[in-house]
C-alpha cells in the first residue's frame, strides 16, 4: 500500500481517496459476480436449491447493498489508514512465501469466529430487528447478500476496522480477504449450488452456497460464513446440510454421466 499513500499523502485526503477506491472497487465486484452468477444459473436450473421464487425486489436489494457497501469500505479504510498512520500495535508483516498462507487463513478463521457469534447476537430478541431486512429474503439472490440494515453491517464487517490494530497482517493479504468474502458471499446467496464437493460437507470444514441458503430457509442454523466449526460445535448446523451436499454431488456426476 506505500505506493498508494506515496501518490496521495498521509494526511486525512488519503482517508477519503482510499475510501473512494475501496468503495469503487466494491461496486465492480458485486456488478461483476451478480452478472455472472446470474448467467450461470441461467445455464443451470437444475441446480436450484429452493422450489419457492424470491419475491423480494432485486432493485431494493442493490440500492440497500449500494449503501452498506459504503460502510464496508469505510471499515476497510479505517483499518488500512490506521495501519499506515502507525497507530496499530504492530508493523505489518512483510509479504513472504509463508506470510500471504498463514494471515489469510489466520483472517478467515478470526473472521469467521467474529461473524459466527455477531450473527447469534443478531438472532436474539434484543438486536433482531436490526438483522430483519436481510431476513426478508427467505429465497436468497446473489443481489441480496449486502442487502440489510447499517447495524447488521457494522455487526458484520466492523472487523475489518479492528483487527489490524492486533494483528501484523499484510495489507494485501487483509484486501485479499476482503475481496474472498465479498465474492464467497454473494456466491452464498446466488440461491443455486455450483460448488457442492466432498470438502463442503463432514469431515471437512469448508462450505457450498446451500449452507448460508438454508440459514435463509430454516432460520435457526448455519451461522458461520466461511467454515462450519462453529456451527458443529454449537449444534447449530442443519441436520440434513451434510445429506444435500452429497445430493448435489450426485446430481453433477449424473449429468457427467448422460454426457
Amino acid at each position: 500500500m506505500d505506493f498508494f499513500f506515496d501518490s496521495v499523502g498521509r494526511g486525512p485526503l488519503a482517508f477519503l481517496a482510499l475510501f473512494g477506491c475501496l468503495y469503487a472497487a466494491s461496486l465492480v465486484i458485486l456488478f461483476t459476480t451478480g452478472i455472472t452468477m446470474t448467467l450461470l444459473n441461467r445455464r443451470h436450473p437444475d441446480r436450484k436449491i429452493q422450489k419457492r421464487e424470491p419475491t423480494h425486489d432485486a432493485l431494493r436489494d442493490i440500492r440497500s447493498s449500494m449503501v452498506q457497501l459504503s460502510i464496508t469500505s469505510c471499515c476497510l479504510s479505517i483499518g488500512l489508514y490506521a495501519q499506515m498512520r502507525g497507530w496499530t500495535l504492530f508493523e505489518p508483516v512483510a509479504l513472504s512465501w509463508w506470510s500471504v498462507p498463514l494471515f489469510f487463513v489466520l483472517s478467515l478463521m478470526l473472521h469467521d469466529t467474529w461473524f459466527y457469534w455477531g450473527h447469534r447476537i443478531l438472532h436474539t430478541k434484543l438486536f433482531y430487528r436490526f438483522h430483519k431486512p436481510h431476513h426478508m429474503t427467505v429465497t436468497p439472490t446473489v443481489w441480496s447478500n449486502d442487502a440489510g440494515s447499517s447495524v447488521d453491517t457494522l455487526f458484520a464487517h466492523s472487523y475489518y476496522a479492528l483487527v489490524l490494530f492486533v494483528v501484523p497482517m499484510p495489507p494485501l493479504v487483509f484486501l485479499g480477504h476482503r475481496l474472498f468474502d465479498q465474492v464467497s458471499a454473494a456466491i452464498g446467496h446466488c440461491g443455486y449450488e455450483h460448488f457442492a464437493s466432498p470438502s463442503a460437507r463432514k469431515p471437512w470444514p469448508l462450505l457450498c452456497t446451500l449452507y448460508h441458503d438454508q440459514h435463509h430457509q430454516y432460520f435457526v442454523y448455519n451461522y458461520a460464513n466461511y467454515f462450519s466449526f462453529w456451527d458443529r460445535f454449537c449444534g447449530t448446523i442443519h441436520p440434513t446440510y451434510d445429506d444435500r451436499v452429497e445430493g448435489f454431488e450426485e446430481l453433477y456426476a449424473g449429468k457427467r454421466d448422460q454426457a
